[in-house]
């Protein structure tokens, strides 16, 4: 029963009716990490006596949120979907994350770019804000840089994907993440191995992040690739883990519906599997 589902959610991820949405604790700003120049664009540069300017990252915004104690604690980076900081990534993600024992950064991709949203193009720019929070994270004492995940919803989890896959910009990355979490990406089937343990999720009935793309992702994957765990959820829609969902809508043709059932069976998997891999 979907009923029982949502209970067990309630009871599993830490969180209890007469809880009202915890806010972020800080609100922060950072960088998003520079485009760094090619050799060869150093190499001409200096051949033709060219003074190359430092690269400078993008600002952005986001949101900190930090259990008690003086750490250091492993950390989760959360990126928004396309529509933006809906309640269940802004709030009920962190405050969730926080009660695991987990420091939560939530990077906001589109403030300080006066986006209003993302839903009919894309952002290529957001594999490096998330490295940028990355970075911002590594001044933390509070933060064991070591233990850190990138988790992602929708067009965030589609660059999460992308943000660690090789012979992606991952490579000119100092710091890396420890895994990934994605829920209901856009797999692409020619993206290639991840370079960390990854954890997909994603509903049978999502048109929009179809699990069939996933699955011929995984089918092409080397030997030596990281694990990767793909949960397809039987008859689940998009945003299954977004409660704001509970009365389903259509979105330029996609159908996004919360349930409680998934949604209770997606978090234990995200509980198991930052317990699996962040542990020390």
């Amino acid at each position: 029963m979907k009923t029982a589902g949502f209970f067990l959610c309630l009871a599993v991820c830490g969180v209890t009716l007469a809880e009202k949405p915890a806010n972020a604790d800080e609100l922060v700003q950072f960088e998003s990490a520079p485009v760094k120049l090619s050799p060869f664009r150093i190499r001409k540069a200096l051949e033709q006596g060219e003074i190359l300017s430092q690269p400078q990252g993008t600002p952005l915004l986001g949101y900190l949120s930090r259990p008690p104690g003086d750490g250091p604690f492993p950390a989760v980076v959360l990126l928004h979907g396309c529509d933006h900081l809906r309640l269940s990534v802004k709030e009920l993600w962190p405050k969730r994350l926080v009660r695991w024992g987990y420091v939560v950064l939530v990077v906001d991709s589109f403030a300080t770019r006066k986006l209003d949203d993302t839903c009919r193009s894309t952002l290529p720019e957001r594999v490096f804000d998330a490295y940028g929070a990355l970075n911002f994270l590594s001044k933390s004492s509070f933060v064991d840089i070591n233990r850190v995940a990138l988790m992602g919803f929708s067009a965030g989890a589609t660059t999460t994907l992308d943000a660690t896959k090789i012979d992606g910009n991952e490579q000119l990355m100092e710091r890396k993440f420890r895994v990934a979490i994605a829920y209901y990406p856009a797999c692409d089937a020619d993206r290639g191995d991840p370079t960390v343990p990854t954890l997909i999720m994603t509903g049978e009935r999502d048109n929009w992040s179809r699990a069939e793309r996933c699955q011929k992702r995984l089918a092409r994957l080397s030997d030596s690739a990281p694990p990767v765990e793909l949960n397809v959820y039987k008859g689940i829609y998009h945003n299954f883990d977004a409660p704001e969902f509970l009365v389903g809508r259509r979105v330029l043709g996609h159908i996004e519906k919360y349930d409680p059932d998934a949604a209770a069976k997606s978090m234990r998997s995200v509980y198991a599997f930052l317990r699996k891999y962040l542990s020390e």
